[in-house]
């Protein structure tokens, strides 16, 4: 019995020591990205092992941009089309969440409700996967961000590492792949495009836009307008 007594304290030790070991890691690992430009996402990376397998080519494209060399036109863009509550909320948008709660309880297509923050969260740390072990992971790091990170480096995160296509990470790699041209002279329908293909941009194409996008992208400029433009992330 004292046996299993000692080493039920053990693996109680290590437990408690790897727990603070993670938090004690990704808290100084957060906060180091808040001043120095994030070379890859996990996003990338899992992509990139996924095309090893593939016999078909895959050539990334990314380039790291600050938020003051991008259109504040996307910034508003993108706000409208995913989280328009990102100014004000904590990483969660509860109103978002209880919305989707009740659709797809009736719905056969599902309605997701996650923030900026917790897109930036998943696709700079974490892999892609429905179960709740992620989903916890994502939850953590998404404080992490709040708590560490202001929203205009929130915000330009994820701009610079959203996927817009197959091989196209962050809007400054997007403008040029789509209209061949620098994130910083986005024009509001250009941005607005380029966020409505955000749900899921290897089913919704920017260079070849279906009805659906195109309906998409005049409601978000529509969303855009009513937000104030550009003059909402100037204010972040």
């Amino acid at each position: 019995m004292a046996k299993k007594k000692g080493w039920g304290r053990r693996i109680l030790k290590v437990t408690l020591w790897a727990a603070g070991g993670f938090v004690a890691f990704t808290a100084l690992l957060v906060l180091l990205l808040r001043f120095v430009p994030v070379p890859v996402s996990a996003l990338m990376v899992e992509r990139r092992m996924a095309a090893w397998g593939d016999s078909k080519p895959y050539t990334p494209h990314h380039r790291w941009v600050s938020l003051d060399e991008i259109s504040p036109n996307m910034g508003v863009a993108v706000i409208a089309a995913e989280d328009q509550n990102f100014p004000d909320h904590f990483g969660f948008d509860w109103q978002a969440i209880e919305k989707a709660y009740a659709h797809n309880e009736h719905s056969r297509r599902k309605r997701g409700a996650s923030t900026v923050s917790q897109q930036t969260a998943k696709n700079l740390f974490l892999w892609e996967s429905r179960s709740w072990v992620r989903k916890g992971f994502e939850v953590w790091f998404t404080l992490l961000l709040e708590t560490e990170w202001s929203k205009r480096r929130i915000l330009e995160v994820y701009l610079n590492i959203v996927e817009f296509g197959d091989g196209v990470y962050g809007v400054e790699a997007a403008s040029r792949t789509y209209f061949g041209k620098p994130a910083s002279r986005l024009t509001p329908p250009e941005a607005a495009l380029l966020a409505s293909v955000l749900p899921n941009p290897h089913k919704y194409r920017v260079n070849a836009p279906s009805e659906y996008v195109r309906g998409r992208q005049a409601w978000i400029l529509n969303q855009m307008r009513q937000l104030g433009g550009g003059q909402l992330v100037k204010e972040l």
